[in-house]
């Protein structure tokens, strides 16, 4: 029993890790179909394949699924856009990609911001990731920018690379990925680029 005790236990926690996470996986697939306020713990239930009862056990209540499901995506999502530093880039392919894959859920969450105070705490969250991934992904470009100019240079590389300018350009304008990158990586480089033409970089440094 002393050998087989250990072994159950383990087996018992990793099924309830795998239970907890096929909830958290069904909750946010259902917020990419429907709004957030219409998703009822039956149906996150439904969709899982388990009971209501076995959600409230693992997460108390309906608020506490939905904010163990919003630090369960943003997990995933700084993942997602892990990109090499200071290589603009890859650092574009990566965040296309992330679009590619959660972009329209992004849009979906962006419309309830002002009616639903959960989907605006998701996109204020969102906002604020975005910027530190600009800080940190650019970091060596930005070096290069005066300290004065710096948060400009941001907020540009923030337009660059946001949601919106994926979505104007890959759904409103239906170009193709490799355009839509294209364009986005002309955007991003043009503001990195425009210190240099400025004179505000050291002499014989390359902006890239």
């Amino acid at each position: 029993m002393k050998t087989t005790r250990p072994y159950a236990m383990t087996t018992r926690a990793a099924a309830a890790e795998e239970t907890r996470h096929r909830i958290l996986r069904s909750t946010l697939a259902l917020s990419a179909e429907k709004f957030t306020l219409e998703i009822a713990l039956a149906d996150v239930a439904e969709r899982a394949g388990v009971t209501t009862k076995t959600i409230l056990r693992h997460f108390g209540s309906r608020e506490g699924l939905f904010d163990a499901a919003s630090d369960f995506n943003r997990g995933e999502i700084e993942q997602e856009r892990a990109a090499p530093v200071g290589d603009l880039p890859a650092a574009i392919t990566v965040v296309v990609d992330h679009y590619e894959e959660r972009g329209d859920w992004v849009m979906r969450m962006l419309s309830q911001e002002r009616s639903d105070a959960r989907a605006a705490s998701v996109v204020g969250i969102g906002r604020v990731v975005h910027r530190e991934w600009v800080a940190t992904t650019f970091r060596p470009q930005l070096e290069r920018v005066p300290s004065v100019e710096r948060e400009a240079a941001v907020d540009l590389l923030v337009v660059a690379t946001d949601v919106y300018t994926w979505k104007l350009l890959r759904r409103d304008r239906n170009l193709g990925r490799a355009d839509t990158e294209q364009r986005m990586c002309a955007l991003a480089q043009s503001v990195v680029n425009q210190w240099a033409a400025r004179g505000h970089t050291r002499e014989g440094d390359e902006v890239t």
